[in-house]
């Protein structure tokens, strides 16, 4: 049976290896096919023991160590289906700059290292994003551990790999929005805004503006005007259709440049917000009868669909297979239809925003979508 969190922090002796697992940073769907995947090839492929770590790095800065061992009892069909991750997530809590009660920060990296070895061990997989791959890298660097990293991301925006776990299920829930917004509009003459997720990416705006019949696709790679966007709005109702479709990333500066941010508990900030901002412009431009639809975390959970299923199971066993070749300090990825892997440095260097000259963003062009710049 599974330890319970926190129950030992000693590892039991055993011929093969131990390796650690956890996830960090946002949620996203298909994070359990990870684990799923992890757990059945370390297991059934090396004879290796596995132990989840609960809430990313949190769960090595507590004590007791949070964790359990996983077995194979978890890694049933049912779990491909969850969405979430059975071992918690956190974004806060920078080991490196870790917020104190005071106020003030502190270095508590040597305690996540600790942490690492006290569970004695071998190698870790950190699922995350590009933030949380710059952390564990250091923290790595800095102890000595052997790191693979698994990209997810809604967003898509991790470097060096065409997908992320969770961007397909993302861009398909966008999609389905616009699909049942469209009836709406239609019904009642209105221009409907969408604002979708993408923290400094339009990856999400794009794909799903081009799947869901989008008539305007506003993303932070494509400097827009509004003077634009209204002209084809207008356009669309000179040729006799009463409604249309706008989606916007949320990322998409307003019309000063400025980015768009909500003031959080605890002093932080989040974006969102230009999905309104956008909705009172093109009712002040054009006349038409608006409304706006933001659909936040909806985006993250939810079933993953078969293709975040497929990336994730393809994912965690490569990244097995890479321990078991001594081969660390990479990220797999999904490139030209292949599970490859890079350098975790290349692929943390800068983060993959939207080319404007891509083949999407052609595509859009060709299908008579605005972007907003012309």
């Amino acid at each position: 049976m599974a330890k319970s969190a926190g129950e030992s922090t000693k590892t039991p002796s055993s011929p093969g290896k131990t390796i650690g697992l956890l996830t960090s940073g946002g949620d996203c769907a298909g994070l359990n096919a990870v684990i799923r995947a992890v757990v059945a090839r370390a297991i059934q492929g090396y004879g290796w023991r596995v132990y989840g770590i609960r809430h990313g790095t949190m769960g090595l800065l507590r004590r007791p160590l949070e964790f359990e061992e996983l077995d194979l009892r978890i890694s049933t069909v049912n779990i491909l289906r969850l969405g979430g991750t059975i071992l918690g997530t956190t974004n806060k809590g920078n080991p490196f700059a870790f917020p104190m009660p005071d106020g003030t920060v502190r270095d508590r990296s040597t305690e996540v290292i600790d942490g690492v070895r006290q569970l004695g061990i071998d190698a870790l997989i950190g699922v995350g994003g590009d933030g949380s791959f710059a952390i564990l890298r250091r923290l790595a660097q800095e102890g000595g551990i052997n790191l693979v990293g698994i990209p997810k991301t809604i967003d898509n925006d991790v470097g060096a790999t065409e997908a992320s776990v969770g961007y397909h299920t993302a861009v398909m829930v966008a999609t389905e929005a616009l699909d049942r917004l469209q009836p709406t509009a239609a019904s009642h003459d209105r221009v409907m805004i969408l604002e979708v997720m993408g923290r400094d990416a339009g990856h999400i705006a794009l794909a799903a503006g081009i799947a869901g019949g989008a008539d305007v696709i506003l993303i932070p790679e494509i400097p827009y005007t509004m003077e634009a966007v209204a002209a084809h709005i207008s356009k669309i109702r000179q040729r006799g259709r009463n409604f249309a479709l706008v989606v916007v990333a949320e990322a998409v500066p307003d019309l000063t440049g400025r980015s768009v941010r909500q003031q959080r508990a605890g002093g932080t900030t989040t974006y969102g917000g230009i999905g309104h901002i956008i909705e009172k412009a093109i009712a002040g431009l054009t006349g038409a009868e608006t409304r706006v639809t933001v659909l936040g975390h909806v985006q993250r959970g939810g079933q993953p669909t078969w293709d975040d299923r497929l990336i994730a199971s393809a994912f965690g066993v490569h990244a097995v297979d890479l321990i078991a070749g001594g081969r660390f300090d990479r990220m797999v990825a999904w490139q030209n239809r292949r599970v490859v892997d890079v350098p975790l440095a290349t692929a943390i260097e800068r983060p993959q925003q939207v080319d404007p000259d891509s083949a999407l963003v052609h595509t859009a062009r060709g299908l008579g979508i605005s972007l907003g710049d012309a």
